[in-house]
């Protein structure tokens, strides 16, 4: 049963055991992955791509590249967010279809293109920007896949260098965390959050 958004995140916590008979089906998976697609992103360039492991063997190949984290293979899937380095490639596809809808003058996308460009010409904004738009959806996942009542784990202990050889990912994209899914097998260990008065500064 979906839940309401607070309850999501109220309910959220990192799994690391999970019902390993258990088979999440793709058309569950495009829904969570649909749903993440909607994430904020500087300028819309929507800045991920998703590898989706589903099958025992993908899962096999990845698990020494995670460090032998049990969740990678007991987990329904995993789901790996890559960072688009090149996002400014995007502006055609994202803006494109505003010109035409005469939602957005030729002009103005000419001066955002230009922007947009001029920032991706620093390798470290682009590096960051990456990370930051990636790690956006990151969450979105998470919370999309506990409102279908799955339960995840982000993981960021993995060797990003072999992940990429091992799975032929182009220059274009850089690994940013895993993401594993499933339901659990074991509740998550207990934890606690700080006041919110230590967390907020008031103006």
């Amino acid at each position: 049963m979906e839940q309401n958004f607070f309850e999501v995140v109220e309910a959220r916590t990192s799994i690391r055991h999970y019902d390993a008979s258990h088979k999440i089906s793709e058309q569950e998976l495009k829904d969570i992955l649909t749903a993440t697609a909607n994430s904020p992103s500087a300028w819309n360039l929507q800045h991920w791509h998703f590898m989706v492991f589903t099958s025992d063997e993908a899962k096999q190949r990845l698990l020494p590249i995670a460090y032998n984290q049990n969740q990678v293979t007991e987990a329904s899937a995993v789901v790996a967010v890559l960072g688009d380095l090149e996002a400014n490639k995007n502006v055609d596809d994202v803006y494109n279809p505003l010109v035409n809808r005469e939602a957005m003058t030729a002009e103005v996308k000419d001066i955002l293109a230009g922007q947009i460009n001029r920032a991706y010409e620093n390798d470290v904004f682009a590096r960051d920007a990456a990370f930051t738009n990636a790690s956006l959806a990151a969450m979105t996942l998470m919370h999309a896949s506990k409102a279908k009542g799955y339960d995840t784990c982000a993981m960021g202990g993995f060797n990003a260098k072999n992940f990429v050889e091992e799975f032929k990912v182009s220059d274009r994209y850089l690994p940013v965390m895993l993401i594993s899914i499933g339901k659990a097998a074991k509740e998550a260990h207990q934890s606690e959050r700080f006041d919110l008065d230590r967390l907020t500064t008031w103006l």
